[in-house]
């Protein structure tokens, strides 16, 4: 097979060159961090005066022709969408019917391309009613595979109790749910000249997960599956600190709940992954809880083809079967249904 070409046009990539599955799954990728502003949200929003057009940031401007090129640059065979919906909508019938445009746009999509998309259905987590009903309508009605949530709306992080009939929900279900930052403190906490996607919205992952983890959500909702984006935040750097200060929690976690704890979320590489990184999260989670993010298109296609999937796959931490595992293996595990589409079983 001829391996995918680099920034510079070289293609070897340690243990694909040696007829290795990873081979294989460098063509055959999974990306369960793909970010998803439907065209047809954007004219709903202007016509409804949500947004101006042209004052939205770049990566709101979502093509299928785009997304296309991206992923056939970066060898993905299948995008999991995140569902992207922008203003700050808090009246309740215009928010729902936001969000009805924009999961009925990302239905449609993956009735026409069921091998190369799949989407999350939205969850708010200071609206449960709302929630619910994306919820079943999203997964029983469109055939989502997941939700998405933020990591925290306006300081309340996911996992507090206030959530509790949303995440019983999604319990009864054995639901996967792909977190995301995107508001972070502001204010005083700034960091002049710092944009807070850098190590703002790190820090707010490794909160999040620290929340489930002291409110006791893994354990009351064990049926959970919670994708950490961005490598985890710091979680993985900090994986011994935790052990050894858990007993300073409220309540506390002891060391082995700790390591039990980190082992029931997932970690997309959308940090990027690195020589630096990646023996961290290694270390603290093993290649079976990794999966493939690009992170696009907040992040340019140009560094996802140039960079971030160059680095993946030249990455010294990690062996040929440990790729593989990452870049579809986990993601059919988890997801069986991106399994199912890629076979045409459905």
């Amino acid at each position: 097979m001829t391996a995918l070409p680099t920034a510079t046009g070289a293609a070897p990539v340690a243990g694909a060159d040696h007829g290795t599955p990873a081979a294989d799954a460098r063509r055959d990728r999974v990306d369960v961090h793909h970010h998803y502003t439907a065209p047809e949200w954007i004219d709903w929003a202007e016509r409804n005066g949500v947004v101006r057009r042209e004052k939205l940031p770049p990566w709101t401007r979502w093509s299928l022709d785009d997304a296309l090129a991206l992923m056939d640059g970066a060898g993905v065979r299948t995008s999991v969408l995140t569902v992207a919906m922008l203003g700050r909508l808090q009246e309740p019938k215009a928010r729902k019917e936001s969000a009805h445009v924009a999961l009925r746009a990302a239905g449609d999509l993956v009735r026409e391309h069921p091998d190369r998309f799949a989407f999350y259905a939205p969850v708010f987590l200071d609206s449960p009613e709302l929630s619910l009903w994306s919820i079943r309508h999203g997964l029983d009605e469109l055939g989502a595979v997941g939700v998405s949530a933020r990591t925290s709306v306006r300081g309340v992080y996911l996992g507090h109790p206030s959530q509790d009939a949303i995440l019983a929900e999604l319990n009864e279900r054995s639901a996967v749910i792909s977190t995301h930052p995107m508001e972070v403190p502001g204010g005083d906490a700034d960091l002049e000249g710092v944009p807070p996607f850098l190590c703002d919205f790190l820090m707010d992952t490794t909160r999040a997960a620290l929340s489930l983890i002291v409110n006791g959500t893994l354990d009351r909702y064990p049926n959970l599956t919670f994708i950490l984006p961005h490598g985890g935040g710091f979680l993985p750097y900090i994986a011994s600190r935790l052990e050894v200060f858990g007993h300073h929690l409220s309540p506390p976690v002891e060391p082995a709940r700790v390591r039990d704890c980190l082992h029931r979320f997932y970690y997309d590489t959308a940090g990027p992954m690195s020589p630096s990184a990646t023996p961290s999260l290694l270390a603290a989670v093993g290649p079976e809880r990794i999966l493939f993010g690009s992170d696009w298109p907040p992040t340019p296609a140009a560094l996802v083809t140039g960079v971030t999937a160059p680095a993946f796959d030249q990455d010294p931490a990690l062996d040929g079967e440990q790729r593989r595992r990452i870049n579809r293996d986990n993601a059919h595990r988890l997801l069986p249904a991106l399994a199912a589409a890629a076979t045409g079983s459905v």
